[in-house]
């Protein structure tokens, strides 16, 4: 996604907990364009708020805000699942995003522009087997962008979700470290599209392109599925 906004033009700047990671990331995205980082907690509001103030006084004004960051929580009946698990899916996944846009959102309306894509996902739409945490999670965000964009929409500010379907990044295909079971889950996962394979990053990255250009200044509280068609009803 960083890539496809930096060959669109923009200044990027990246979030996430893990520095090393993020000293990747520059390193491989230096020679597209401007892309600066820092380390944050998506789930502390402090943390959140410092962030937005460094990016806001190093580059102006904040216009895209992406919500991708993401855990899936692991595998396992709800039943099963430690409440500890559950509140950390929802911490990093709708939490996560409420802070970011309660911390960014301001900024757009004082600019008089922006644009909002948080990274949902199918299960958040359908439910997904053994992930109770990340389909509540999912679900809320979906739920919030549609809330979200109702509030910012006389501002000039849009607000849509991408509800990606099976896509070969590592959150999937770390499912391999389960052995057998974790095989399966993918293979599942790919068989349920109607497309019959595992989307591409590039493809996800295309639909925030489009969602956060002027392209889609008549499109908000959107979902759209980036999926295979997995999600069609």
């Amino acid at each position: 996604i960083a890539q496809r906004m930096l060959e669109s033009g923009a200044r990027v700047v990246l979030w996430d907990i893990d520095e090393t990671q993020l000293a990747r990331a520059r390193a491989a995205l230096a020679a597209k364009g401007t892309v600066d980082s820092g380390r944050v907690e998506l789930s502390d509001e402090s943390s959140v708020a410092a962030a937005t103030a460094a990016a806001v006084t190093a580059h102006g004004r904040i216009d895209i805000l992406v919500n991708n960051a993401g855990i899936t929580g692991g595998n396992a009946p709800t039943w099963e699942l430690a409440p500890e698990v559950w509140r950390r899916v929802i911490d990093v996944n709708l939490v996560g995003p409420y802070l970011t846009c309660r911390a960014v959102v301001p900024h757009m309306i004082r600019g008089g522009y922006g644009r909002i894509v948080n990274i949902a996902s199918e299960a958040g739409r359908v439910g997904s087997k053994g992930s109770a945490a990340y389909s509540a999670a999912k679900a809320g965000v979906i739920g919030f962008t549609k809330a979200i964009a109702r509030e910012a929409a006389r501002y000039n500010v849009t607000a849509n979700a991408i509800a990606p379907g099976p896509i070969e990044t590592p959150l999937l295909m770390g499912a391999k470290e389960f052995g057998e079971i974790g095989e399966k889950v993918i293979e599942t996962m790919r068989s349920s599209t109607q497309m019959d394979r595992l989307g591409q990053p590039e493809e996800v990255a295309a639909a925030v392109a489009f969602l956060a250009s002027d392209d889609a200044s008549y499109v908000t509280g959107e979902t759209l599925g980036v999926s295979g068609g997995l999600g069609m009803v």
